[in-house]
């Protein structure tokens, strides 16, 4: 999973017929087809009809993620039911207070890459056992709910929680979405917030509207700097090693594996990138 790009994870409703169909164009690396938040209580069962039909007709090489309601409200457990048989590559489960609720998913949903959305103190804490379940693939931070819980308005105040759930999703190689930024038109806090949740390690960014795409793509994808670097990294240490030296030196600084292995990454990701936006 994080070999692949998630730059950019749009939520669309999955109740709305025009916002499905108009998803299928739009540049982003993942979709996350709501059926929790986004649609309303007298929406939501004819929702799951809806959502399978769109899934049906297929969305390129986006990836595909729906969120049911949580399996103890009226709603989650039907969902489950339907999302199991739907063309999709994962699930994602609200409210996720720890491995046995991910458990209570697997179990009605068994042939589907799990998500858990880390919103809750409680799921905060129990991070790492999450992130250790089998079936469990990534994190999508609810910041929201989880600023609601902590009783804050205040971002900052979320960073030991966002670094918990880093840790614990690096720890077993899963991966990690950032959560969203409400202010949709706010192009700068947007960026802001992107280049923060890049640099602290972030897969990408959880988006509400198809205006927020572009800066998530940029902010989270290589920069062509990046990607020339890279390269020159490893032809100066592919250099070195054949004349057998452990290390290179590239722009005054020293070029280790580890190095190569970033640039490697990069490459890969880049790579991948261009695929998807060619095809």
């Amino acid at each position: 999973m994080l070999d692949r790009p998630l730059r950019s994870a749009l939520y669309i409703p999955g109740s709305k017929e025009r916002a499905l169909e108009k998803a299928r164009s739009l540049p982003v690396d993942v979709i996350l087809f709501d059926l929790e938040d986004a649609v309303s209580p007298d929406a939501k069962i004819p929702a799951r009809d809806t959502l399978y039909a769109a899934l049906e007709e297929g969305y390129g090489p986006r990836m595909t993620i729906v969120r049911i309601n949580a399996l103890d409200t009226e709603w989650g457990k039907e969902d489950a039911a339907a999302v199991a048989a739907m063309n999709c590559d994962a699930v994602l489960l609200p409210k996720v207070n720890g491995p046995e609720d991910v458990d209570a998913l697997a179990r009605r949903v068994p042939d589907k890459a799990i998500w858990a959305m880390m919103e809750t103190p409680q799921g905060v804490l129990n991070a790492a056992a999450i992130a250790a379940h089998p079936r469990l693939e990534g994190f999508v931070m609810g910041t929201n709910d989880l600023a609601k819980d902590l009783r804050t308005r205040s971002r900052a105040a979320l960073t030991a929680a966002l670094q918990h759930c880093l840790l614990a999703a690096r720890s077993q190689g899963v991966a990690v979405v950032d959560g969203v930024y409400n202010a949709f038109r706010d192009t700068d806090g947007l960026r802001a917030e992107c280049e923060e949740g890049r640099d602290m390690g972030f897969d990408g960014k959880s988006l509400i509207h198809p205006a927020q795409i572009e800066i998530a793509n940029a902010c989270f994808g290589p920069t062509e700097a990046e990607v020339a670097l890279a390269r020159r990294q490893i032809d100066a240490f592919e250099a070195a090693m054949r004349e057998g030296q452990g290390v290179a030196v590239v722009d005054g600084k020293i070029v280790e594996n580890l190095h190569i292995e970033t640039a490697r990454a990069t490459l890969a990701q880049a790579d991948m990138i261009a695929r998807l936006e060619s095809a």
